[in-house]
């Protein structure tokens, strides 16, 4: 059985950040993902994680240029030298918080720079970070992501996804895969994701259209559920979504997943 844990930059908006974790663990979710949580002090954070018996599964590396303000550092073949900076950042919060997963981030292709640049960038990058993360337990990750809500973003479907895996060729690095995102850009959900189960490291979901909780739009999450049991998924699967209401209001398709329910 998967296990489910709540995105706290996208839901519980109605809480300051930390209390947030709070909001969760009271909810019922054993663990959280927060994208960037790089401002907030670790000891702070690792209280709320103590205090509500929580696992801090994913946060994403600080990949943002300061001259673009654009996530794609690690696709940047002139800003190697500053992307490892940030890995130095993600190694210190994955360590002080126990993460389990560091999304490693793609971001939209860069104006006047090769595909082939780009992408051996991003291959260096990650056989650099791999074995760094691996020292401390933590899995790095690819997310594609549609082009549709963010356009042009680089890596964009499972091919491209498990290509990367395979060109980094480290067993530290895996796919993150996100079924909102895959179902814009290629559906065929079920297959696809029992043809890479020996490469994804970590679940998000999300209904389309919207982007909001399951079971608002056209995705059959109740048979998606299913699958991952029947396919052997175990690890985490994280609910990255904009409630349409109140955060608690929508979480009745998750009740049947969560301790106490």
């Amino acid at each position: 059985m998967p296990k489910f844990e709540a995105n706290i930059q996208f839901m519980y908006n109605e809480y300051e950040v930390l209390d947030r974790y709070d909001a969760a663990a009271r909810t019922g979710f054993t663990g959280v993902e927060w994208q960037s949580p790089y401002g907030v002090p670790i000891p702070d954070i690792v209280e709320r994680l103590e205090k509500n018996n929580l696992t801090q599964v994913l946060i994403n590396l600080p990949g943002t240029d300061p001259d673009t303000g654009k996530q794609n550092l690690a696709i940047n073949p002139g800003r190697q030298d500053l992307f490892r900076e940030r890995i130095d950042m993600g190694l210190e919060y994955a360590r002080g918080l126990g993460v389990l997963v560091v999304n490693s981030g793609v971001g939209p292709a860069i104006e006047g720079v090769s595909d082939d640049d780009m992408w051996g960038a991003y291959i260096e990058n990650m056989k650099y970070a791999a074995p760094l993360f691996a020292a401390i337990g933590t899995k790095l990750a690819i997310e594609p992501i549609n082009t549709r809500d963010q356009p042009g973003f680089f890596i964009h479907n499972t091919v491209g996804g498990s290509r990367a895996v395979q060109d980094v060729g480290h067993e530290n690095f895996g796919l993150q895969y996100d079924v909102y995102h895959m179902q814009i850009m290629e559906g065929d959900l079920a297959p696809h994701i029992e043809a890479n189960l020996d490469i994804i490291s970590h679940i998000q979901i999300a209904d389309t259209p919207g982007r909001h909780e399951p079971g608002t739009g056209e995705i059959n999450y109740p048979f998606i559920f299913d699958h991952l049991d029947r396919i052997g998924y175990t690890g985490w699967v994280g609910a990255e979504y904009h409630p349409i209401g109140h955060t608690e209001e929508g979480l009745d398709w998750v009740k049947p997943y969560l301790r106490g329910s």
